[in-house]
């Protein structure tokens, strides 16, 4: 491990203020959960299940927007494409307080499409200011940026719902939300490497860094590294089959997508399942033991976890495949069922919470590797909705699980999910692997 990365990186002012503008940006929308539910159920009146519902279409516009707000900062350059997300920001999160429930619920899908990209303009920029030798650290320190928004965002919330009103919370997430995004305009960190003096052309870029990723990806997930080098269409892959009798126009547009980011998608599906899993079952198993005021001792173990686990990771010198890093934490999610009060169920929680940031970072690490800088945007776009995909369907399940056989069941059943996804994309890629060696 060499710690003295994260000083090397943080030393470099565009990579210091990327990351600080970026920890801003965050916390209004770590904060706009809470403040929508506190909204609907304390100051309109409604239940749970309508603050659920609101939270749900916020959810499917941001899994929505995300790939069209990664492909428009692509295509036009991020400042023209940030613009439509400063006015609806600050527009909808301003009116939205003052709506009744039916129009809560049409702002909310219209706030999530239009949504700051916060996460693919972060991720895609230290992509292009980092080489492959620093993104682990880079995308590792935005990761724990990330848990100490989190950690800030939902509590500054429920302060400022009880102390003040969900309707000043709601209308400062869009204005705090809309001047971080002229904070990114100002800004303007790059979001392709020959903004920062590249000394390769993108080909050769490619070549002597993305090979190193795409040969990691290999060993555990099957990625091709001609895929990535050079392009070449994988005949023996149903993915290309499909895409061959696409139109012409939808296969010039995800020509990016190989087997390999394929599979990383997965993963950020996978994780959001049982992060979000996890959120569900915490909740549900300290209630049932009649510990619920107590929830911010564990969220704040898991969190801190998460962040350790993302330190080392970030410091690691060698490569975890990010298929890897999910079977790990979907295993270790599965103890949390046993836990019998607040104390237990923090210490259980620590496992699982050390490979949060992990994941998430080599997912991450992986697209920057797999994806060409001309369409990167859009794939974390893609990457972002994926993961978004999976919080969302994660509840919903875990809940399921719970009301059929208990607290325990939630943590049991979302780990176990994970693990026969990790385990089935092991398996599938290695059949890929004996095929294509076979063909050779």
């Amino acid at each position: 491990m060499d710690f003295g990365l994260y000083r090397r990186l943080w030393r470099r002012r565009p990579v210091r203020n990327l990351l600080l503008v970026a920890m801003v940006a965050r916390l209004p929308h770590s904060a706009a959960g809470v403040l929508l539910t506190l909204h609907v159920v304390q100051t309109l009146g409604l239940g749970y299940g309508a603050a659920g519902t609101v939270a749900a279409l916020l959810t499917i516009g941001i899994a929505v927007g995300a790939p069209w707000r990664g492909r428009r900062v692509d295509t036009v350059g991020l400042r023209i494409a940030l613009i439509p997300s400063i006015i609806a920001e600050a527009v909808v999160w301003s009116v939205a307080p003052h709506l009744g429930y039916p129009g809560l619920l049409a702002a909310a899908l219209v706030g999530g499409v239009f949504s700051l990209p916060i996460f693919s303009v972060v991720r895609q920029s230290l992509g292009a200011m980092t080489a492959s030798a620093e993104r682990r650290t880079a995308f590792a320190l935005d990761s724990i940026c990330t848990e100490i928004t989190f950690m800030v965002g939902p509590a500054l919330a429920a302060l400022v719902a009880v102390q003040l009103s969900t309707v000043v919370g709601l209308t400062g997430v869009g204005i705090s939300a809309a001047l971080a995004g002229l904070a990114l305009v100002w800004f303007n960190p790059p979001t392709r490497s020959d903004r920062v003096g590249a000394a390769q052309a993108r080909d050769g870029f490619a070549a002597d860094e993305d090979d190193d990723v795409a040969s990691s990806l290999e060993s555990a997930e099957s990625a091709a590294p001609a895929e990535v080098a050079a392009g070449q269409a994988d005949g023996a892959s149903g993915l290309r089959r499909l895409l061959r009798r696409a139109p012409r126009g939808l296969r010039r547009g995800f020509a990016w997508l190989t087997v390999s980011v394929v599979v990383v998608l997965v993963v950020a599906a996978g994780s959001g399942i049982v992060l979000s899993g996890t959120d569900v079952g915490i909740v549900a198993v300290l209630r049932g033991h009649g510990q619920g005021q107590e929830l911010g001792f564990v969220f704040l173990a898991w969190c801190l976890a998460s962040l350790v686990g993302g330190l080392i990771y970030g410091a690691m010198t060698r490569r975890i495949p990010p298929l890897v890093l999910l079977l790990a934490m979907a295993a270790l999610t599965i103890p949390m069922g046993f836990a019998s009060d607040v104390w237990s169920l923090s210490l259980l929680s620590i496992p699982g919470g050390l490979l949060c940031a992990p994941t998430l970072s080599a997912a991450s690490e992986a697209i920057a590797a797999l994806v060409d800088e001309g369409k990167r945007g859009e794939a974390m776009g893609w990457y972002g909705s994926a993961l978004t995909a999976g919080t969302a369907l994660g509840s919903p399940l875990t809940g399921v699980m719970i009301d059929t056989a208990g607290p325990w069941a939630g943590f049991a059943g979302i780990g176990a999910l994970g693990v026969l996804l990790c385990v089935a994309g092991l398996v599938a890629q290695a059949v890929r692997r004996r095929r294509r060696a076979a063909v050779n």
